[in-house]
């Protein structure tokens, strides 16, 4: 069974993979086998993260592009082939999010979250996909979100990125899929970050709200998003394509959950 989930010598490039999730997705991928890409516009957050990945035993190959950039894409993942190897397995972890509400959003913040979010997924996957139909082989994972089904206040931007993302997925499944290429998504619930850190604590309202809407009645750890993560760059998910798995503790399953009442 273990050789289901032995990523040994496989290539992964998980974009945005200094910190959060992104770095819980790539230290559990490398600590799979996986030798482990990463990229990022700060040179400092760069090193930093070299830092913490080599504190679980993984040598990370960093390098510095912007994802929205065809250009600097095709340079910073010509720099992995060169240096490590062409790229087995694709995690488009990187995004941003903007809280403002419709009425006052600029259309130019509105463009910046779709060009991260929805448009550098396709500007990377272009550019390793084909080397993936090639070998008939590669995994790409795109970072989906629990936006990428309903909507909430003040994130129209991002919902409308990640919806699009979802259908992204489908549709790269569509085209690649006979290739032995597998796309898929993962929808992560609310997650425990240092981002998330203020909102966590004790009787804050958006805290109070996770609790009571979410069925396992807790926040997630970044280590079950790596772990979904690791299922979908395995072996285990030969078959599966096309699909976004939810990491949500159930709250997209019963959204009007309210711990207490629905314990009666």
């Amino acid at each position: 069974m273990t050789e289901l989930f032995d990523l040994t010598g496989k290539v992964a490039l998980v974009t945005g993979g200094t910190h959060g999730i992104g770095m819980a997705i790539g230290k559990t991928l490398g600590k799979a086998g996986a030798k482990i890409c990463v990229n990022d516009l700060s040179e400092e957050k760069l090193a930093e993260c070299k830092e913490e990945y080599k504190k679980d035993g993984i040598d990370v190959f960093t390098v510095k592009f912007n994802v929205t950039s065809e250009e600097e894409v095709d340079f910073g993942i010509s720099e992995i082939e060169k240096n490590v190897g062409d790229i087995d397995i694709l995690v488009n972890n990187a995004g941003i999010i903007k809280r403002i509400p419709i009425l006052d959003m600029p259309i130019a913040d509105y463009k910046q979250v779709i060009d991260v979010d929805l448009v550098a997924p396709l500007i990377v996957s272009k550019r390793v996909a084909p080397k993936m139909i090639a070998k008939r082989y590669g995994k790409i994972i795109n970072m989906c979100s629990m936006m990428s089904v309903y909507g909430r206040n003040s994130v129209s931007a991002y919902a409308s990125a990640k919806g699009g993302l979802k259908l992204l997925t489908a549709n790269m499944c569509c085209e690649w899929a006979k290739y032995n290429v597998q796309i898929n998504g993962i929808g992560p619930g609310y997650i425990a970050t240092s981002q998330t850190a203020p909102i966590r604590e004790g009787g804050h309202p958006f805290n109070d709200l996770v609790m009571m809407r979410t069925p396992a009645a807790r926040w997630g750890e970044p280590e079950d998003i790596g772990n979904a993560a690791l299922f979908l760059s395995s072996k285990a998910a030969d078959f599966v394509n096309g699909q976004v798995l939810y990491v949500d503790g159930g709250i997209l399953a019963n959204f009007g959950y309210v711990k207490g009442e629905n314990d009666l």
